[in-house]
């Protein structure tokens, strides 16, 4: 009730006051030479229209030279492809390939390519273009002394297709060498393998679930040693792990090649290729001889510091 009497009593004597008087009191807590009178902001509809048209304007000039530079980076790859087809092909003739790889200092000797299988392509024609492709980088390593290949494909279909990449591989082979075919061993991780059609072990062309296995059950395997007390903790180290990883899925290569347009390991094991070289050719769609060549030219002038 007070309070409310107090207001009662400051508006009447507020009423009291002139307008004069009112606008006195109120004139110190108003800002600055505030305008009296302020006309509304007017619509400037050609200057908004004007700065759109000008981003427009940039945005569409930017991919222009963009789309320019593309165009004239895959005509420029598309050409040193060409005068590389004319000057190093290799007409399924192994002494052409030694001919072409002879001045390097240094070849790989586990090498190792990533395929794809797309989905546009799956069933029988994208299968027998995998086959095709992984025979003929089979004998490009045969004719250049590489003794090791593994090949990764994501989705298993060489793992399924173990004995028709046996007889794939086979055939090429004997096109390229004649009657003088080298001794061949198809492998796979957990898969028995083939050695000129025999039964054999096991070996590398892996799939993206081979990796993940691997360092699961070898990480289940050690942990119930450890429990037993049949392995201690400080007997578990990095040699271990890779002597073990090595075993059961492949050794590390020494140059991996990336055979698509972009650089896409597609769930690779990364503990093989912690101290591989990896080649990757841009703009480039398919399994060439000359990406194979530029590849082993770019391992030889390459420098393994490991971390030095």
């Amino acid at each position: 009730m007070a309070a409310s009497k107090e207001t009662q009593i400051y508006r009447n004597d507020v009423d009291k006051l002139s307008v004069s008087e009112r606008e006195g009191l109120l004139k110190p807590y108003l800002p600055q030479n505030q305008p009296t009178n302020t006309k509304p902001l007017k619509s400037q509809p050609i200057r908004h229209f004007c700065k759109v048209q000008l981003h427009l304007l940039a945005f569409a000039l930017m991919h222009a030279l963009f789309s320019l530079y593309i165009r004239f980076r895959q005509a420029y790859h598309i050409l040193l492809d060409r005068i590389f087809a004319v000057l190093y092909y290799h007409h399924r003739a192994p002494e052409l390939i030694k001919q072409d790889i002879q001045a390097l200092t240094r070849i790989p000797q586990h090498l190792t390519v990533i395929l794809e299988l797309k989905e546009e392509e799956q069933g029988f024609v994208g299968l027998e273009k995998l086959l095709d492709d992984v025979a003929e980088i089979s004998a490009w390593c045969a004719g250049a002394g590489i003794p090791m290949l593994s090949v990764y494909e994501r989705t298993g279909a060489l793992k399924d297709h173990l004995q028709r990449t046996h007889r794939a591989i086979a055939s090429k082979l004997h096109a390229y060498f004649g009657r003088h075919v080298p001794s061949l061993e198809i492998q796979a991780p957990h898969v028995q393998s083939f050695l000129n059609g025999e039964d054999l072990g096991q070996s590398p062309s892996s799939a993206a679930e081979d990796g993940r296995s691997t360092l699961v059950d070898l990480t289940k395997t050690l942990t119930e040693m450890s429990q037993r007390n049949k392995l201690s903790a400080e007997d578990i180290s990095l040699d271990l792990i890779d002597a073990e990883i090595s075993e059961s899925v492949m050794t590390e290569p020494d140059l991996l090649i990336l055979f698509g347009p972009y650089i896409q390991l597609q769930g690779y094991p990364p503990w093989q290729i912690r101290l591989t070289e990896i080649y990757h050719s841009q703009d480039n769609n398919g399994v060439g001889y000359q990406v194979f060549l530029r590849a082993l030219h770019n391992f030889a002038k390459a420098q393994m510091k490991f971390g030095r």
